[in-house]
């Protein structure tokens, strides 16, 4: 650590504390504490003002995305000028280039290939920095005369790339979109890159990236109106269904649709009867929804327009206002349908474009008048291979009133997957207009769309993370509600057709407060609340109760908004106070690199500590009197050890040691403590958390992790299941953590469950634990799954394939098929998925029910630990926290196998003593000096 140490440790030492003797645990935590206190004067407390730290984030953001906007206006201007004096040719001669064409995988022998080499700031791609880029989609000719006027007059680009990047060596991708297809960016980089992907087929086409959808055109309300007569059967109807889909793949959130089919009746295609947001989600409820519209009646134009007209001029849902279209696919028709336009369109302020689909011999003429009359434009779709291109060049119609407006203005697009591999990108956009033509008249054409990308990445280092300690975090929100940064954005299976769109309030476990801090950060206005939430871990098993305050205020220059979100016990950090330690520390023996193995494994977190390069003083001779002490410390008792399989210290700094070394070399867990579930639920909650290991079917023996947090230190153990100490046929102990998950068993069936949650172990004990309100649960969705395409997965959570079932689906067989581990990542598809997280809502000291099972009875009961703090840190250390069910199942001789149990978190009413002799207790878990059961 170079600068920061904060207020939390994790420390798992439990081969420094005989599990025998509770004094132990005493004697360990104060040279803990004394260590410390020793070195106090090496670090200072200081306060985290939160108002203070937006305002300081929202800034960097604000100036950093400037920056590139400067760059982007200064590549918008100078394309302009570079077509204005180009001079058209009909023909272009043969000559040497060294303009690399990007989907050219050998090249041609009248091209120079450069020289690429890995670049780290493009995440080890092949790039050259002496050069330009062109991307040409592979149904448009290469050769064509105008793909060659337009390689001639954008190789002028290349010295205000390369300009660009010597004013901020920061800058990534460069690119000029253009309207025929043609891409040029900087730097160069093969578009295929045969290390990586193989085998990729290039579908590339720049006006379908979303920044281009974005920057081409205004919003816009979509009425996509479908003809369903009977003419269209067959081949026709199968190319308005493709040729829909597409349209749909040019609209972009800012966007509003919806698609209607007509014969003599018009009805809505999907679930949808009015206009909605043209999202991921929304665009493909209507793509499966047309794939079901039929074909049969005659057509009537007028009523199919009357119905379109009327939903475009519903004052009562959302809209774009701004661009008003009706989109008519048919085949033809004589119908012209004049006295509707005349009624509802006689200012002409809804454009209506028309295409024809199909090979037939039927009259278009009145379809073209259609779209004349109406500022619109006809399209001709007579077979599959003129759907991409015809779906798409109404956005240039669209965009003439910007160009006659000069309406140019910097926007930035939703988060998106870069084609070039960078990762989640925003890209800033603002669009490239022809300034004049032939005759000096004022031009109508967008030539196309400039773009800079930005990383995620890059915007995340401009909110510092290690002050606000793990669960503190910062997010943006676009005017949509959608986040731009936040720490649950993380799409599985992300496809770089579509902008990756996460809703704050669905980030989040959503409430009321969340719902209008939400409407507050769109409508730029700052603020900030405190309240108590759900919080879902980060393995996504658990959930918790957390108070949080949330700040936030806008990022001007933009239509982001920023927040951020403190715990109660983020307020203060720890910072390292300059001086030369550090060259002090240097000589010590256990400090050295070489001597790591022999003391343990060392873990530390991928984080930049030294990027400024700066020597500073950190807790390096804390950790080294710490490293001593533990080693020193070694107890010699046998029984200290049984059970135990990892001693572990993990820091706020990123720095985890695991002891012993071979413990070290099965580890597990996240090295960025930042990022590890079980260190981020240790903050939130005042007892012990006892993490389920992950269902292991190699058959490794996976341990129990146990942490706690406390004012400078957590403290726990890695222990193994403790139910070969307990052999007992007649009895079945069962311990459950706060999530439903089996910690622990006596019985040989349960341990090789260890892990599972127990609604699959054994789904009428579950129940009956959440019908008696021991157990609460919560749903939630999460948007960014993916699932197999040949099936319906009804559920699933956690990130390792944990699947957490519903109480309706304990009982049934359908879920298991759910469980299946992922298959390659390229056959799933993004879809919503359910989730169940369960947790302990009842915290009455004592509580007790009984359930029929036949010719038995099961008696249930529950009752806290002593409140004693000296007596209570001992039973929750060895025991289990006041929020662990244990449940211990007696065996009766029945005609068939029945069981009565209890469950309580009090160790002294674990078991009855004529049941269980001490002898036969599990000594690391329940020692006998601790339950005291001379008493019973």
């Amino acid at each position: 650590l170079c600068v920061i140490l904060q207020m939390h440790f994790i420390l798992s030492l439990i081969n420094s504390l005989c599990l025998y003797n509770p004094s132990s645990a005493i004697v360990f935590i104060s040279p803990l504490w004394q260590i410390f206190m020793d070195n106090q004067n090496y670090f200072t407390v200081k306060t985290n003002n939160a108002a203070q730290l937006v305002e300081t984030a929202a800034r960097n953001i604000e100036n950093f995305l400037k920056k590139r906007a400067a760059a982007l206006e200064t590549l918008a201007t100078a394309a302009e000028n570079f077509q204005m004096e180009h001079q058209w040719k009909d023909e272009f001669e043969v000559s040497v280039s060294t303009s690399l064409e990007a989907n050219e995988t050998e090249g041609r022998k009248n091209r120079i290939r450069p020289e690429f080499k890995e670049d780290p700031s493009f995440k080890n791609r092949l790039t050259s920095y002496n050069h330009t880029a062109v991307h040409i989609p592979t149904d448009i000719y290469d050769g064509s005369t105008i793909v060659l006027n337009e390689l001639n007059w954008t190789e002028a680009l290349e010295d205000v790339f390369k300009k660009n990047r010597e004013d901020d060596p920061t800058l990534l991708w460069q690119v000029f979109g253009s309207a025929t297809g043609l891409a040029r960016y900087y730097p160069a980089s093969p578009w295929m890159d045969a290390r990586k992907t193989p085998s990729k087929i290039d579908l590339y086409d720049v006006r379908r990236r979303p920044w281009y959808v974005q920057g081409a055109a205004s919003p816009k309300d979509m009425l996509i109106l479908v003809d369903a007569s009977g003419s269209v059967s067959g081949l026709t109807l199968k190319l308005i269904r493709t040729s829909v889909s597409e349209m749909l793949e040019t609209l972009s959130d800012d966007d509003y649709v919806n698609v209607v089919h007509f014969n003599t009746k018009v009805n809505n295609t999907a679930c949808f009867d009015h206009l909605v947001q043209a999202n991921v989600r929304n665009k493909k409820i209507l793509k499966d929804a047309v794939q079901n519209i039929t074909a049969k009646g005659i057509t009537n134009y007028t009523k199919g327009f009357e119905f379109a007209f009327n939903q475009l001029s519903n004052p009562n849902v959302t809209r774009a206002n701004c661009n008003k279209i009706i989109m008519l696919f048919t085949d033809g028709g004589e119908e012209r349908a004049e006295e509707v336009f005349s009624r509802y369109n006689i200012d002409k302020k809804v454009r209506v474009f028309t295409f024809s689909v199909g090979q037939h011999n039927y009259d278009t003429g009145p379809i073209k008048w259609m779209a004349c009359a109406n500022k619109g434009y006809f399209y001709e779709i007579p077979s599959i291979g003129a759907i991409r291109i015809n779906t798409q060049e109404y956005l240039d119609v669209l965009g003439r009133p910007m160009v006659l407006a000069d309406a140019k203005q910097v926007q930035w697009t939703n988060v998106y997957l870069d084609a070039l591999e960078l990762g989640l990108v925003i890209t800033g956009t603002l669009p490239v207009l022809k300034c004049t033509n032939k005759n000096n008249h004022q031009s109508q054409l967008i030539l196309g769309v400039m773009g800079v990308d930005v990383s995620l990445d890059d915007i995340k280092r401009l909110t510092p993370r290690f002050t606000i300690g793990p669960n503190g975090y910062y997010f943006a929100i676009d005017p949509n509600g959608y986040v731009l940064l936040h720490p649950n954005l993380q799409p599985k299976n992300p496809k770089f057709q579509e902008p990756v769109t996460l809703d704050f309030l669905d980030a989040e476990l959503e409430n009321d407060i969340k719902v209008q801090i939400r409407t507050l950060m769109i409508d730029r206005d700052p603020g900030e609340k405190t309240i108590e939430t759900l919080v879902k871990s980060q393995d996504e098993r658990y959930i918790d109760r957390g108070i949080r305050t949330y700040t936030w205020a806008p990022v001007n220059g933009t239509d982001y908004s920023l927040a951020l979100v403190l715990p109660e016990y983020s307020l203060h950090y720890i910072e390292a106070n300059l001086g030369d330690t550090i060259k002090q520390a240097m000589s010590f023996e256990t400090m050295q690199q070489e001597k790591f193995e022999e003391y343990g494994y060392t873990f530390i977190a991928p984080r930049e500590y030294c990027k400024d390069l700066k020597v500073s003083s950190n807790n390096t001779q804390f950790l080294m009197d710490f490293n001593e002490y533990i080693d020193r410390k070694t107890p010699n008792d046998p029984l200290c050890e049984y059970g135990v399989l990892a001693r572990f210290v993990a820091t706020d700094g990123g720095i985890t040691r695991v002891y012993p070394k071979s413990a070290g070399e099965e580890w597990g867990e996240n090295s960025e403590t930042y990022d590890s579930s079980f260190y981020k639920r240790s903050l939130d909650n005042d007892i012990y958390i006892f993490t389920a290991p992950y269902v292991n079917k190699s058959g490794y023996e996976s341990g129990i992790l146990v942490s706690k947090a406390v004012d400078l230190d957590i403290n726990g153990a890695k222990l193994k299941p403790a139910g070969e100490l307990l052999k007992n046929t007649q009895v079945d102990c069962v311990i459950l953590d706060d999530g439903g998950f089996l910690l622990m068993s006596n019985q040989d069936e349960y341990i090789t469950q260890i892990g599972q949650f127990f609604g699959e172990v054994d789904p009428v004990l579950m129940i009956t634990l959440v019908n008696t309100s021991l157990f609460s649960f919560n749903k939630t969705y999460d948007y960014q799954s993916v699932c197999d395409p040949e099936r319906e997965t009804k559920a699933a959570a956690g990130l390792r394939s944990i699947y957490v079932p519903t109480i309706a689906d304990m009982l049934t067989v359908g879920w298991w098929a759910s469980t299946d581990d992922l298959s390659d990542a390229f056959s799933k598809e993004s879809c919503i998925t359910e989730q169940t997280q369960y947790f302990f809502e009842n915290e009455n000291k004592s509580f007790s029910g009984a359930m029929d099972c036949g010719n038995c009875s099961r008696n249930c009961q529950r009752k806290d630990g002593l409140n004693r703090t000296s007596r209570r840190l001992w039973q929750i250390r060895l025991l289990i926290s006041l929020d662990f069910c244990i449940a211990c199942l007696l065996v009766f001789f029945q005609p068939y196998r029945c069981r009565a149990f209890w469950t309580t978190n009090s160790p002294l009413r674990l078991c009855n003593a004529s049941v269980l002799k001490p002898s036969e207790l599990p000594c690391c878990l329940l020692p006998t000096e601790a339950l005291g059961l001379n008493q019973y």
